[in-house]
């Protein structure tokens, strides 16, 4: 799995961008707000993600890992694939389309191309309660955002330790409930670990 990409900006369209890495070329679809973000940057790192299906094998970027992290959410939800998540992910932001599903908006999800009345529902029945754990309610996508990220690492960290992960969440939610968002990701995992 290649976890991200760190190279030069070779070319730039608004659906894809091409990173040389060493001497290789890789291409790379994106969402529009990843598009923006990346602006005419000639050095750039993107947080990828790859599909691989029997005819394709296709890498996916995020100029964020926050939108990787909303876009691995989308395609968890059954009927939304990797291209329908990135139409989305072009459409409303991460802080926007967590908003939307912790709202219940399913009008601001339906906006989108593709997504019809039973997805925009399916989407909400099966992020909201999850979103809403990762992130709280925070609807400027900024300290939430922040927190998601410190909180989804320690998670994966702890569970790359051999910790189950109902044990490591209900530990990283405690701690973060008493320490806030200002605590480390190392501190965080220490502290995790003494007590799952």
């Amino acid at each position: 799995m290649i976890a991200y990409l760190k190279g030069k900006l070779v070319h730039k369209e608004p659906t894809f961008v091409q990173v040389e890495v060493q001497g290789v070329g890789y291409q790379v679809s994106i969402s529009l707000n990843t598009f923006s973000d990346i602006k005419d940057r000639e050095d750039l790192k993107l947080h990828t993600y790859m599909h691989v299906r029997e005819d394709a094998h296709v890498l996916y970027g995020f100029a964020t890992e926050a939108e990787k992290q909303m876009f691995l959410n989308l395609i968890s939800v059954n009927g939304v694939g990797p291209n329908t998540a990135l139409v989305v992910l072009s459409y409303l932001s991460p802080a926007e389309l967590r908003a939307a599903i912790v709202r219940e908006d399913a009008a601001a999800l339906q906006a989108v191309k593709g997504i019809g009345g039973k997805t925009a529902l399916r989407l909400i029945l099966e992020l909201k309660d999850k979103l809403k754990k990762d992130g709280g309610e925070d609807h400027t996508g900024k300290p939430g955002l922040v927190h998601n990220t410190v909180r989804y690492e320690a998670l994966t960290a702890l569970m790359t330790l051999g910790i189950a992960k109902p044990a490591a969440e209900k530990s990283i939610d405690t701690i973060l409930k008493r320490m806030g968002t200002t605590i480390s990701l190392e501190e965080l995992v220490k502290q995790a670990l003494k007590n799952a």
